[in-house]
């Protein structure tokens, strides 16, 4: 187990208490119907700073790390992955100019402010650099056209950033731009901004929206950082901490299923004693946790390389492999463990009664969200045939 000082360990004690008492009895209730959280839940998890934990202080945020990010991140998602997906909403605007983090941070850090981020689009999933979206330049305005899919919380948000191209296609990744759209939160009261809602088969707790901009007119000033054409490298500093979250995400979920599944092997009696007595059973519960321990150290040794020696973000520090290795390796653990929860669960794991099928059926996103497996492999081998074995 990662040993962590006082204070970290008081964090992580703490959420794990606000999980047991108001995540997992919302989630129960609420995700098999398809309900998206709470006004009241989103309102606590503000009160408690999660918002804020990676925003520093002079901004009111609690100026903390990657590490007590990934320590919060799991113990929300081992109650409800959507819960813990909300906190991404606060924390940082990768490139922003001193003027937007004034204007954004502070009301982030308190959950007054939501961010959503809007990347990908119906040709343009896992090649970045091939957007299609445009954002001209129309005197001291910026005019955004095009269809963007898979924005998560694009409705529920008070603001997005939305990365398009101003350059020429030939450019290539130097050619996209990133952009804050301001809206009111719950609607799309934007001149020629809408969104269709995407039924997607987990991830109940709040929407994933494809969004289409008609002549959206967005002021200069609302573009992120100083010059035209830094989106794609905004967008690669975002992944890093993204895909340290996504791999809390994926053990937070994984332990859920092995801790529901170690009290009901001790809880469900076949052929006259606990199938916990099974060696078949505790094979697989040892394997399971076993796989999240180490999804977990490679999750948080990344989160310390991505953080000051104070424990600060650091988004200039670069690990994108080492970022990827737990992207992957994360998620695709959390696939197997969910899985292996239903089977300990028998029969009952698969009907709605039980929450490992919640659990399954959100681990899956996580294989295909801030970059496939495939994806994560790649930036992996490439890095091996630059820099070899170490």
């Amino acid at each position: 187990m990662t040993q962590l000082d006082s204070e970290l360990e008081m964090l992580r004690n703490e959420t794990r208490n606000f999980v047991e008492n108001e995540v997992i009895p919302e989630a129960n209730e609420r995700d098999t119907k398809g309900e998206r959280m709470s006004d009241e839940l989103i309102d606590q998890l503000g009160d408690m700073g999660y918002f804020g934990l990676m925003i520093p202080e002079e901004y009111g945020g609690l100026g903390m790390g990657p590490l007590a990010y990934s320590l919060v991140v799991e113990e929300l998602c081992r109650g409800w992955m959507s819960v813990g997906t909300l906190i991404a909403r606060g924390q940082y605007i990768p490139g922003a100019t001193d003027e937007q983090k004034e204007e954004y941070l502070p009301k982030m850090a308190t959950g007054d402010k939501f961010k959503a981020v809007s990347i990908s689009e119906s040709g343009a999933g896992s090649d970045v650099a091939g957007l299609s979206t445009t954002a001209e330049k129309d005197g001291d305005e910026y005019v955004i056209d095009g269809q963007k899919m898979w924005c998560t919380g694009a409705k529920l948000s008070d603001f997005i950033c939305v990365y398009a191209r101003t350059g020429d296609q030939s450019r290539g990744h130097k050619g996209v731009s990133g952009f804050l759209v301001d809206k009111s939160r719950g609607e799309f009261d934007v001149d020629g901004l809408s969104g269709q809602k995407l039924d997607t088969i987990g991830f109940k707790g709040w929407n994933t929206w494809e969004l289409n901009f008609d002549n959206v007119r967005v002021p200069e000033n609302k573009l992120i950082g100083e010059e035209e054409g830094k989106g794609f490298y905004q967008i690669m500093n975002f992944f890093e901490p993204a895909r340290i979250h996504v791999a809390s995400r994926g053990i937070g979920l994984a332990r859920g299923a092995l801790e529901d599944s170690l009290a009901y092997a001790q809880e469900r009696e076949q052929f006259g004693e606990e199938i916990g007595n099974f060696q078949a059973i505790r094979f697989k519960l040892a394997t399971m946790a076993t796989k999240i321990e180490a999804a977990r150290q490679l999750t948080h040794d990344v989160a310390r390389k991505k953080q000051t020696e104070d424990g600060r973000l650091d988004l200039e520090a670069r690990c994108d492999h080492e970022a990827a290795m737990a992207k992957y390796y994360a998620s695709e653990m959390a696939e197997e463990v969910t899985s292996e929860g239903i089977q300990i669960h028998g029969g009952n794991g698969y009907t709605t009664d039980y929450p490992l099928e919640r659990y399954w059926r959100d681990a899956r996103l996580l294989k295909i969200v801030d970059g496939t497996s495939e994806i994560q492999q790649r930036i992996i081998a490439d890095r091996l045939f630059e820099k070899g074995v170490k």
